[in-house]
């Protein structure tokens, strides 16, 4: 690689690669992320670059474009988003999307669609009888607003030319040579983005007081450590776009007068370290990185520092504590890390979202950026979408946007015609949207309004079997089994709350336990050392306020409506229905089952275990769950 020395330099790569990638008669795009790795999308990338060098090609639908060899272009892109229809395959410039590809369809896709321009009508998403052959028709795409995203699944992202060619770096240009690094934060002061990760701050203001410190050694920092259950909204960042996440830190030092910066990732993201790291390297060999970026006399280097797994090094004291080698622990404040941050030193701490949302506004500017999303929550969210919805994946929304507008719009209702129940927003440390919250606003203030928080942006989708108690429950395990230990509130109320909890699953549960759950969620959300231990209780909080009949339930009764938890399960055997064959009584473990001949069999609800050996013995479907 050339080492790139001026802006101008930069534009004539960027018309260079752009030409190359029109030159490409057919140009197919395999989906590489981690979701569609998993369905198999690598072998069908080695599938389709195996075709790929015995094919040519007519450009009979874009005669426009001059092309070389006429071999149809195969690359790796980012995640689409359109998870649940992995591995997924588009073809350009017909914009053709194909879903679910097998390698053993690709001839098929060469045959049909390269050569002949025709369609595989069984390989296109269809919903409710309606086939959409282009991706930006669908919708799980049509009310979407890509920014953050805009790149994912358009790009090789292993690929810095084409990084480039998409824009990257022109931001960092502009910064550079025409701007002052007081003008760089007042453009994202006046933007009024607000961080990504979960705490909504002004991220403007935190380069400000960062810029502002009297010490001039100055670092910055992006929170790469996404440890939300079922959120993976950074990791399709960095696995699709890396360079863009890359440029918005080099953007941030020079704000604040940075030379050294890291990328915190979890342990669980290799994919994103490998590409994390490509990029790097490829942007220090092309000068976009370390000494003298671009000619400008500005020095920048940056690291990639691995997280071990702790959910707790997502909090910002505890994270830079772990880059330093310590444990990651959460200190008391202040001093706050834009005071002493990295070893400590001043330190710009964002996370992956927030870096990425900064080209943009350098380029188009704060007055755009605000013209999306709400006065005070301005711009995109990205979230990732899982649970018992039809259409699960990656997402990007102006803030605002309805919790039922994403559910039934974009992710196109609930599966098999289920009843929607709640969503559960923000992870562990967020809460249950319900039924009648489902047209409130999605934005950092509106939320706090109803008990939540936005979080990192996992939203998970529940319906009718779903117990809410166990809900509460599951989370409060992983936030405590995630407990740093440092503070007594944290370690000993979650053990608490979660103890309650349990008994209360397993039937065990008293009508006191409820204030208690209560009581010792005020305790914590008060006196915790750091934000997750104060956001600790809230599922169990919401689920309170909006489920408490299914509280009472589980106390009173001794039922489990949604018929989740085992040891409040009832095995029936209903007697019209039994032929007094006793498959059921020679298929229990415990002879929990009695009967004769001719009289319906009973069980024995104190020594039944709640196996369900009986319900798969039974050939004629007597015996049901109550």
């Amino acid at each position: 690689m050339k080492k790139i020395t001026s802006h101008e330099e930069l534009k004539e790569l960027r018309k260079n690669v752009e030409a190359k990638i029109k030159s490409e008669p057919v140009r197919i795009l395999v989906c590489a992320g981690t979701g569609c790795q998993a369905s198999g999308s690598l072998k069908v990338w080695e599938k389709m670059c195996e075709l790929a060098k015995d094919t040519e090609v007519q450009v009979e639908f874009a005669p426009e474009i001059a092309h070389g060899d006429n071999h149809p272009a195969v690359h790796k892109c980012g995640c689409l988003g359109f998870c649940a229809q992995g591995p997924l395959v588009r073809v350009e410039p017909a914009g053709v999307l194909y879903t679910k590809v097998k390698p053993e369809d690709c001839e098929e896709i060469f045959e049909i669609t390269v050569k002949k321009n025709e369609i595989i009508h069984r390989l296109l998403y269809n919903m409710d009888g309606c086939e959409y052959i282009n991706q930006d028709k669908i919708p799980f795409y049509l009310d979407q607003t890509r920014i953050v995203l805009k790149n994912c699944g358009n790009i090789d992202p292993e690929s810095i030319d084409e990084a480039i060619a998409s824009g990257t770096y022109e931001a960092l240009a502009q910064a550079l040579f025409t701007m002052t690094p007081d003008k760089v934060i007042q453009t994202v002061l006046d933007s009024k983005l607000r961080g990504r990760g979960g705490g909504g701050f002004i991220a403007g203001k935190k380069w400000q007081q960062v810029a502002s410190q009297p010490e001039k050694i100055r670092y910055v920092v992006c929170n790469g450590d996404e440890g939300d259950p079922g959120a993976f909204m950074d990791c399709s960042v960095m696995e699709g776009d890396p360079h863009r996440m890359i440029e918005g830190m080099i953007i941030a030092a020079y704000a604040v007068g940075a030379q050294e910066g890291y990328i915190y990732v979890r342990a669980e993201y290799p994919l994103a370290v490998k590409r994390l790291n490509l990029a790097i390297q490829q942007a220090t060999e092309y000068g976009l990185l370390g000494e003298n970026i671009l000619g400008s006399g500005f020095n920048f280097k940056l690291n990639i520092n691995r997280g071990a797994g702790a959910f707790v090094c997502g909090e910002g004291s505890a994270l830079t504590a772990s880059i330093e080698g310590k444990r990651g622990m959460p200190r008391v404040k202040p001093p706050r890390t834009v005071e002493q941050g990295l070893f400590a030193k001043p330190t710009v701490l964002n996370n992956v979202e927030t870096y990425a949302n900064v080209p943009m506004i350098i380029l188009a500017g704060s007055q755009w950026f605000r013209s999306i999303g709400t006065e005070n929550s301005p711009g995109t969210k990205t979230f990732s979408l899982t649970g018992a919805v039809r259409n699960t994946g990656l997402i990007e929304v102006p803030f605002g946007i309805t919790p039922r507008e994403i559910i039934f719009k974009i992710g196109g209702g609930l599966r098999d015609g289920a009843k929607f129940k709640a969503v559960q927003i923000g992870g562990p440390s967020g809460g249950c949207l319900t039924e009648k919250q489902l047209d409130e606003p999605l934005d950092f203030d509106s939320v706090k309004k109803l008990g939540v928080i936005v979080g990192s942006g996992g939203l998970v989708v529940m319906d009718e079997s779903t117990c809410m108690v166990e809900v509460a429950r599951f989370f409060m395990e992983f936030t405590h089994r995630e407990s740093c230990g440092k503070c007594v509130p944290c370690r000993e109320g979650t053990l608490r709350m979660l103890e309650i909890l349990e008994r209360i699953v397993a039937g065990q549960g008293e009508m006191e336990d409820i204030e208690r759950l209560r009581t010792l969620a005020d305790l914590i959300i008060h006196t915790a050392l750091c934000g997750l231990g104060k956001s600790a209780p809230l599922p169990v909080v919401s689920t309170l306020n909006s489920f408490l009949d299914e509280y009472i339930e589980h106390i009173q009764d001794k039922k489990c409506r949604a018929h989740v938890c085992q040891k409040l399960k009832q095995y029936i055997i209903e007697p019209t229905k039994c032929k007094s064959c006793s498959k059921c009584a020679r298929g229990c473990p415990v002879q929990a089952i009695s009967g004769a001949p001719k009289v319906p069999y009973v069980i024995n609800q104190d020594k039944c275990i709640k196996c369900g050996a009986c319900i798969e013995a039974c050939p004629f479907k007597a015996i049901y769950v109550a």
